[in-house]
């Protein structure tokens, strides 16, 4: 589980989010919504260690992280970036093999095993084909797609994704889609921040709003998340459309011009 409780974070001397609490638990995908600029980014990255943050605790199976070495954090908790590049001629099968790092000691290289759960983890997205390609030279949706196979490969109990879906096309958005649903079948917690209301829809156990400093918490978010929340959140004249499909019932967000 995990827990944050009062958590206020920012740059400097300037606060982006003030006293943020939620709780994410075994199986649950957590979908950060917000405008450019909330502080969507901001709240991943306090959560992840990169920002101390200036109040508040952020506890993971009721441990305080604050002080955890790199190794441990990232034993528990992997990360998708919007983007990543590197100037280095990596090529795919050693980003993702880096996703075994925390398992190794400073002397020791990937062993044969940590080598297959690599290639297993460019199976499942179908880019095992890539495993030879210089990391840099790819399309940004191809470079995505690795870090996702890293992130699998680092076989973490929590996966944070900042926009993961926004450099890849439809077909690879759904495959990635997918994983969620196997990642939380395992127990895996999911936090995600996106630009798509339909996400949370679709595959949030909860939503986070996040708007001039405040995050709300919405429980059940297919159920319990409103037009209205949306229209404010976003400052935008929209309509929810309610779908069925497959004895489903479904929602899309459309804008209304």
């Amino acid at each position: 589980m995990i827990e944050v409780k009062d958590l206020s974070c920012g740059y400097g001397n300037r606060m982006v989010l003030k006293e943020v609490s939620f709780t994410g638990n075994s199986g649950d995908i957590i979908c950060i919504l917000g405008p450019n600029g909330s502080g969507k980014s901001t709240l991943i990255k306090s959560i992840l260690g990169l920002l101390k943050p200036f109040e508040g605790k952020i506890l993971i199976d009721n441990e305080d992280i604050e002080n955890w070495n790199w190794r441990k954090r990232a034993n528990k908790i992997s990360y998708i970036p919007q983007s990543f590049s590197s100037t280095f001629q990596y090529k795919v099968k050693d980003i993702v093999l880096m996703g075994r790092t925390s398992y190794l000691n400073l002397i020791s290289f990937p062993s044969k095993e940590d080598e297959n759960i690599a290639e297993e983890a460019m199976e499942k997205l179908n880019i095992l084909h890539l495993k030879n390609k210089i990391y840099s030279q790819l399309s940004g949706g191809e470079r995505q797609l690795v870090k996702i196979a890293q992130a699998i490969a680092q076989q973490s109990e929590i996966i944070i994704m900042d926009e993961p879906t926004n450099n890849l096309d439809f077909s690879n958005q759904i495959i990635m889609l997918k994983h969620l649903k196997e990642w939380i079948k395992k127990g895996v917690t999911v936090i995600m921040a996106t630009h798509y209301p339909e996400h949370a829809f679709l595959y949030g156990t909860k939503a986070l709003l996040v708007k001039d400093g405040k995050v709300v918490e919405i429980d059940n978010p297919k159920e319990n998340l409103k037009e209205r929340d949306l229209k404010d959140l976003y400052n935008v004249d929209l309509k929810l459309i309610n779908l069925d499909s497959q004895d489903k019932a479904m929602k899309m967000c459309l804008p209304i011009f």
